[in-house]
């Protein structure tokens, strides 16, 4: 099976110092993993390289079928529609509802059909199990509901890869678990590949994924 992630040899530089060097790695479809470290030891700028943030200065990489070497700035809108990106703050419109802030996203992503685009901000809120949320402005919502709002997102564009960097960093324990759970089912029923930065070592032992860490300017795997 053709990796769907493939990093080979990478060295990835943050204002000109190495945060991670000569690292190599294949991820399949469908694999969970979990990324974990100290704060500084280059989680977030992996991910970030992954979904074309950072220039790749050193090594190769193809993510989803795209070099990341050779990607224009025109392709690069193109390789994250493969890509749903969740952030630790949600990152949503609090002027308009959840359809709207849905809807933003599949305009921008070229989607034209008004009956289409409401179809799928069906779909993906029934996947996150918030259907009849969808008039709710993010501020009337818990933080476990906005998360999952953030989820649907992310979902959109049926993305190959969903990444996560802390996703669970202001929520509660149950609330947290619940997310977890989430991108796990994602991973193993709809064999989306979910990658996690996290620190949250209990979930971690409870949902149980590949595990790697970043540590001393390396990756490893445990």
């Amino acid at each position: 099976m053709t990796p769907i992630i493939s990093l080979q040899n990478i060295s990835i530089f943050q204002e000109g110092n190495p945060v991670l060097e000569n690292i190599s790695f294949d991820i399949k479809e469908g694999d969970f993993i979990y990324l974990i470290g100290k704060t500084g030891s280059g989680k977030s700028s992996l991910l970030r390289t992954i979904y074309a943030d950072l220039p790749i200065q050193k090594g190769e990489g193809i993510v989803t079928g795209y070099n990341l070497k050779r990607l224009t700035p025109s392709s690069i809108p193109y390789l994250r529609r493969k890509i749903g990106i969740i952030f630790q703050d949600f990152k949503l419109f609090n002027d308009r509802s959840v359809d709207k802030n849905l809807e933003f996203v599949l305009k921008a992503t070229d989607w034209k059909n008004k009956i289409d685009i409401k179809n799928r901000i069906n779909e993906v809120l029934t996947l996150v199990g918030l259907e009849t949320k969808g008039n709710r402005y993010p501020f009337q919502l818990s933080g476990g509901e906005q998360q999952r709002v953030a989820i649907a997102r992310a979902l959109l564009n049926n993305p190959a890869i969903i990444i996560a960097d802390e996703p669970t960093g202001n929520l509660d324990p149950e609330t947290s678990e619940s997310i977890i759970r989430l991108l796990k089912s994602l991973s193993e029923n709809k064999k989306i590949t979910v990658i996690i930065a996290t620190h949250d070592y209990p979930l971690i032992t409870k949902y149980k994924g590949k595990i790697w860490q970043c540590q001393y300017g390396k990756l490893t795997q445990t």
